[in-house]
């Protein structure tokens, strides 16, 4: 009995110690299980909602590769598959909007690829190459509306989504130097508006690609260079100018060498130009930048628009004369002695012109009280020209407006300086007076002349050649 319950006592604890082993195992087992079944599970989701990814990637792709195709709106082509194309279109425009920042780089190529085999492409010749844009509101002549605006506008808005969307270091890789002198390129186009569309895309390039604002601005002025000096003929000047109209707004002070060159050599040549009316307001807000940033740089500005003063162009004396005005309001006062005799001189001519539009133009700006601070500065070299200018048009000028306006002016001027004025019409009476003695002295001298070639013709014996 004792040897008995000794074994069983023996026996047991090693009875427990295998049930406890066991256990651990069953309970290991079980934990591994449940592992792999969770394994599976988060497996099956993750490859659920990849394909789901994969699906929605493949049928964006799809679309890009079906828009890749160029329609070139002719009769032989179905309209079905141009209002599929648009269709097509619109889903990319969705697809970029609701994506932000989550492209796949995939895609992305893909629509950059899209984008650019539908925008670059050669431009069809001008419609009238003999006529330069003359005047601002002529779209007829300069502009021809391309049948393929229904989708280049919705490619454009792509772009431009993406540009605004996306961070530029991942962009940079697709949107390089090449696919902006691409872009600037389009600017030949004569439908205003892709111009204005691509005015868009620029600037937002300029604005959020920092790293190629430099390379931006040079290219921009080779195609002002080029139309200045060499073509003349551009269709985009209008709107590249808005460009730079922003970016001067943004310059710091002080000015950088690089954008003080560029308001000499680009921006002043700019108003000897024949379609200088059709850009004329986005050229002077560009100058009244320079001048309101710096106003020492209105004397070279001032100087470079009188050297460029048009001889024959009427309109474009008016707009000038308007622009000076402005100029003169922000110009540096140091400088009113300088530029005081020039600007007087060319705003007299003006008055003096037989076009009423540009005297009567001329006559206005006396007006302005900066230019009459201006000539107060330096009236005695100021006062013969203008009062000389005013006692011809009094005289000789065919327009009754400008004979009355004249009056008005001269009214002001003798109460500016009553004196100096009085002395000034009796210079110009002393050399009326001689003016008229040395034209009585001519006409004696020819008269002589001619009475001794009479009588040298009347004594002289006639000559016959024998032949």
């Amino acid at each position: 009995m004792g040897a008995q319950s000794n074994t069983t006592s023996k026996v047991s604890p090693r009875v427990s110690t295998r049930k406890r082993s066991t256990t651990l195992q069953h309970l290991f087992d079980l934990d591994s299980n449940g592992n792999k079944i969770a394994n599976n599970n988060v497996g099956s989701s993750s490859s659920s909602s990849s394909s789901s990814f994969n699906s929605e990637h493949e049928e964006t792709l799809s679309a890009v590769s079906y828009c890749t195709f160029v329609s070139a709106f002719t009769e032989n082509e179905c309209p079905t598959q141009q209002e599929l194309k648009r269709q097509k279109l619109l889903q990319l425009l969705s697809f970029v909007k609701t994506n932000k920042n989550s492209i796949p780089v995939q895609v992305l190529s893909s629509l950059i690829s899209m984008i650019s085999a539908n925008l670059f492409r050669p431009l069809p010749p001008p419609s009238n190459p003999s006529i330069t844009a003359d005047f601002p509101d002529d779209e007829d002549t300069m502009s021809a509306y391309s049948p393929v605006w229904s989708h280049l506008q919705l490619v454009y808005d792509i772009l431009i989504r993406l540009v605004i969307n996306n961070d530029p270091k991942v962009l940079r890789q697709y949107i390089d130097n090449q696919f902006v002198i691409n872009l600037l390129a389009l600017f030949q186009s004569e439908d205003p508006r892709e111009r204005d569309s691509l005015k868009n895309v620029y600037h937002r390039i300029y604005s959020r690609f920092t790293f190629y604002r430099a390379f931006m601005r040079k290219s921009m002025n080779d195609v002002f260079l080029h139309y200045v000096f060499e073509s003349e003929r551009h269709c985009g000047i209008r709107e590249l100018l808005e460009i730079w109209g922003s970016i001067i707004n943004g310059f710091t002070m002080p000015l950088k060498e690089e954008h003080k060159l560029f308001l000499m050599r680009v921006l002043v040549p700019f108003h000897k130009t024949k379609g200088m009316q059709a850009y004329h307001r986005q050229l002077a807000y560009c100058v009244s930048q320079f001048v309101q940033k710096e106003p020492v740089l209105g004397g070279i500005v001032v100087r470079g628009i009188l050297k460029y003063w048009p001889v024959t162009n009427c309109q474009k004396e008016v707009l000038l004369i308007g622009e000076l005005e402005e100029l003169v309001e922000n110009i540096d006062p140091d400088q009113y002695r300088k530029l005081a005799v020039p600007l007087c001189n060319q705003i007299t001519r003006c008055l003096n012109s037989w076009n009423s539009q540009v005297a009567e133009r001329a006559l206005y700006v006396w007006n302005n009280e900066h230019f009459v601070k201006m000539i107060s500065v330096a009236m005695e070299e100021v006062f013969p020209v203008v009062v000389e200018g005013m006692e011809k048009n009094l005289k000789w000028h065919w327009s009754k407006s400008v004979r009355q306006l004249t009056e008005n002016v001269k009214v002001m001027l003798e109460e500016m300086d009553p004196i100096l004025y009085s002395k000034c019409l009796q210079e110009i009476e002393l050399r009326g007076s001689k003016a008229h003695q040395a034209e009585i002295k001519r006409k004696q001298n020819w008269d002589r002349i001619e009475m001794a070639a009479a009588q040298h013709q009347y004594f002289q014996p006639p000559h016959f050649i024998c032949v």
